[in-house]
Formats: C-alpha cells, sequence, structure tokens
C-alpha cells in the first residue's frame, strides 16, 4: 500500500475498498497499479490509499510475486 501517487507506474481506478489502520482509523483504496523498484523489478496490484502516510510493504506479496526477501540488521534486500 502507498500513499504516494507519484511513485505509480501505471494506475486503474478501484472501486471502493477500506483499509483499517491503527487506532481504527480508515483509509479508502483509490486506485491499484504498479510501482517500480529498480529499473528491472516491479511490485503490480499495489494499492493507493487516501489517507495513508508511510509506504507500507506486504513481504508474502513479494515472495509471492516470485522476489526473494533477506532481511539484516541494517537492511532489507530484494532479489
Amino acid at each position: 500500500m502507498m500513499g504516494q501517487r507519484s511513485i505509480f507506474q501505471d494506475l486503474k481506478l478501484k472501486n471502493g475498498g477500506k483499509v483499517i489502520f491503527e487506532g481504527n482509523q480508515h483509509g479508502q483504496v483509490i486506485d491499484c497499479g504498479q510501482v517500480s523498484l529498480k529499473p528491472s523489478m516491479y511490485i503490480k496490484n499495489v494499492l493507493l490509499v487516501d489517507g495513508l502516510k508511510n509506504n507500507l510493504m506486504s513481504i508474502s506479496q513479494l515472495c509471492d510475486s516470485g522476489n526473494n526477501v533477506v532481511f539484516d540488521k541494517d537492511q532489507c534486500t530484494i532479489y
């Protein structure tokens, strides 16, 4: 989920949907699209959510898309 429209490669209108944040606050799903992490690495089906102040990544969604995610004490690397 992202809150910044400018980082999307393409967007498609998504009809409805809500995301519930901590404290029972809600954000409306506006669009769904693709985000580029590197020139050759894309994440598909990323939601653009109104009111989201930070970008949230789903590790399971990254892995389901064929990526490997490695964590160490200083960083996270996506292959």
